[in-house]
């Protein structure tokens, strides 16, 4: 006979001392699928129980040190190439060993910044609407729709020559043009089919014309700043936007865009548009993301381990001496890490104390690391166990 739900939530009721939250909400949703008996579950919760003592650390693990060699070891393997990304031949990402360096050093811009957009159902299987939204989203700079632009001295004015068939592709209208073009100080416009003259109205010298030339090339059309080039493609039965730069917080605000999906491999623009825990699942999925990509396997916990250290404080920082490193309460692990001297220096000046709880200074002065066999301590009472050969001999 099959067991209900309410029998399920019931037995499931007396595991929350033995099991965490997560893992029995899981449970029961997987368990309120199946029909079981009661000698099913049982087998179930058994092997769970099992698995779940099995998969925790053992007290005294150095869970830094197997989470760094983890990492490490793996990462030796890396080819340090830059390559194409997911069939995506256009735009080029870091991977491989470079990627990993970037990422646990937190620096504030990847040196290939990207983004990958999906869009809502509505826009993701009409291409029509997708390209409508890529074109959105693509910094079209006034540069950009020019055959070439040059200085006539004579005539006192900048002659820009428009490429027809980019303004069509782009879908850009004169007028738009001439709007963006009217909205400087000081100038005036003359049209003749596809050339736009630029003419200051005081007399201008050469050297104010090619300011003029080059403000003028470098008007911003439409688009998110900092995305310098979009890519769509269609995977399985939708479209991605995949672009090169990475401005979150703007095109979240894009409609069309599936603010649920879309991601950046800019992990401080994650922390800073939305916050610290997504920072840390960014690390994580980056990382693992990158050893994959290597064929490398890599335990997810070790990656958490990292990932908790760089973001514990909120922000996120980097695994070096400006950052988990260097932070360090222990004076002798931050001098045996870099900076020796000065790290001393400074500890003596500001009178810090040396508790020696972790690896590195036990290690330096001669005692028994705290880890492993070594975090347990006994006293023997050598009178009571004299006492007792005495009387044991009596």
């Amino acid at each position: 006979m099959h067991l209900s739900r309410e029998e399920i939530d019931a037995r499931l009721e007396e595991l929350r001392d033995k099991l965490p939250q997560s893992i029995l909400e899981e449970l029961r949703q997987e368990l309120h699928r199946a029909k079981l008996t009661k000698e099913a579950l049982e087998s179930i919760i058994e092997e769970v129980l099992k698995r779940y003592e099995y998969a925790r650390v053992e007290p005294g693990e150095a869970v830094g040190v197997v989470a760094a060699q983890s990492m490490g070891e793996p990462s030796t393997q890396m080819t340090m190439r830059t390559f194409h990304y997911a069939g995506v031949a256009e735009l080029n990402v870091t991977l491989g060993l470079p990627r990993i360096i970037e990422i646990v050093d937190a620096r504030k811009k990847p040196s290939t910044p990207m983004m990958t957009i999906y869009l809502e159902e509505e826009y993701a299987r009409d291409k029509e609407k997708a390209e409508q939204v890529a074109q959105e989203i693509e910094t079209l700079y006034l540069e950009d729709l020019l055959e070439k632009s040059e200085i006539d001295i004579v005539h006192q004015r900048v002659n820009l020559y428009f490429d027809e068939y980019e303004m069509r592709r782009r879908k850009v209208e004169m007028e738009e043009v001439l709007k963006k073009l009217g909205s400087i100080k000081g100038v005036s416009t003359e049209v003749a089919g596809n050339v736009v003259s630029v003419i200051p109205e005081k007399t201008s010298s050469i050297k104010e014309l090619r300011k003029l030339e080059n403000r003028v090339k470098g008007i911003h059309l439409r688009g998110i700043k900092d995305i310098r080039r979009v890519v769509l493609r269609r995977e399985g039965e939708e479209y991605v936007i995949y672009t090169e730069g990475s401005n979150l917080k703007d095109v979240l605000r894009i409609e069309g865009v599936d603010i649920t999906r879309t991601k950046t491999n800019d992990i401080t623009e994650i922390q800073r548009v939305l916050g610290i825990e997504a920072g840390r699942n960014a690390i994580i999925n980056e990382i693992q993301d990158t050893l994959n990509e290597q064929g490398l396997t890599v335990d997810v916990r070790h990656l958490m381990l990292v990932a908790d250290m760089m973001a514990v404080d909120g922000t996120i920082k980097a695994i070096g001496r400006h950052g988990v490193s260097g932070e360090k309460a222990s004076v002798l692990a931050r001098a045996a890490f870099e900076i020796t001297v000065d790290h001393l220096l400074h500890a003596a000046v500001a009178g810090e104390y040396e508790e020696l709880e972790g690896i590195v200074e036990n290690v330096i002065v001669g005692r028994p690391v705290k880890l492993g066999t070594g975090m347990v301590e006994l006293v023997m009472r050598r009178e009571l166990e004299e006492a007792k050969e005495v009387k044991e001999a009596e």
